[in-house]
This record gives C-alpha cells, sequence and structure tokens, in this order.
C-alpha cells in the first residue's frame, strides 16, 4: 500500500529537481504515478520546479488552501493524496495561465532515454 507525503510547509529553495532539464516524466515520490512531463515545466522564478499542466488532468486533485489566511489552490496526487505543492493561475506567459508549484521532496524524476 501506498503512503502519503506530506511534507512540513517549507520555503524555496534549491530542490533536487528545481534544475533538472533532461527529458521525462515527474512522478509522485510515494506511488510513482506519472504527474509532469518535462516539456511542460518553465523557470517562473519562484524557487519550486513549476509546470504549466499535469500529464492528465485527473492525475493531480486539487483542493481549496485557507491554512495561511488566504486562499490557495493545493495539489494532491489524485492516486495516492499525497500533498505536492499549490498551482497558482497568475499566467507567467503559459499556454494554460496556470503555474503549479511543486515541492522537490515530492516528486521523483525519470528520465526518458
Amino acid at each position: 500500500m501506498p503512503y502519503s507525503v506530506r511534507p512540513p510547509p517549507s520555503g524555496p529553495g534549491p530542490g533536487s529537481l528545481l534544475d533538472e532539464s533532461r527529458s521525462g516524466i515527474y512522478t509522485c515520490g510515494a506511488c510513482h504515478a506519472e504527474l509532469f512531463k518535462s516539456g511542460t515545466k518553465f523557470d517562473s522564478g519562484c524557487g519550486w520546479p513549476s509546470f504549466y499542466e499535469s500529464v492528465r488532468p485527473e492525475a493531480v486533485e486539487l483542493i481549496e488552501d485557507t491554512s495561511l489566511g488566504v486562499v490557495r489552490t493545493e495539489v494532491r496526487c489524485a492516486n495516492c493524496g499525497s500533498h505536492l505543492g499549490h498551482v497558482f493561475d497568475d499566467g507567467f506567459g503559459t499556454p494554460t495561465g496556470d503555474r503549479y508549484c511543486m515541492n522537490s521532496i515530492s516528486l521523483e524524476f525519470k528520465p526518458v532515454d
């Protein structure tokens, strides 16, 4: 049975996947479900790996989060419920207008040969 990853809140920083630039798939660190394609990753300057869309809409679950006194949208793995980060609809010139800021500790990267 997969376990759920719920990292403590953390500020931006040099996570292990922040500067990853190879082609591949980002998966859930807990259950290994596919979440993001490398082609949707971009540098938003927020300090977390950022993507403009998930591999499939049903791959992630979006939940309203008011834990810091503001309304944000939490992103969880739809397969196991692990916390992945937050999504913001603030543009950045992406094709979707979305910025999925994900925690490196919640993801694994599988390079494509």
